[in-house]
């Protein structure tokens, strides 16, 4: 199946993109899949996606989503640093 990803804010710059196509198997089907495929992407990808729930904000199809959501193929799965202020 295919997925569309998007990379946003410091994302996009440390990863020096906005968004990839990414293929990736009806097993591995769920967010938390589509973080281990990015992992294996190499280091920059691995220091963002090796701990997910600590380090990105994660949107599938526009709407706030959690590691354990499954997906569809041509889904839009969103990540984002975590926003501060003060």
């Amino acid at each position: 199946m295919k997925i569309n990803v998007l990379f946003f804010a410091s994302f996009k710059e440390l990863l020096g993109c906005s968004s990839i196509s990414l293929d990736i198997s009806q097993e591995n089907a769920t967010i938390a899949g589509v973080c281990q495929s990015l992992c294996s992407r190499g280091e920059r990808w691995k220091s963002v996606f090796d701990e997910p729930s600590k380090t990105v904000k994660i949107a599938l199809n526009q709407e706030m989503a959690e590691l354990d959501s499954p997906l569809n193929d041509n889904d839009e799965v969103a990540f984002f640093p975590p926003v501060t202020g003060g």
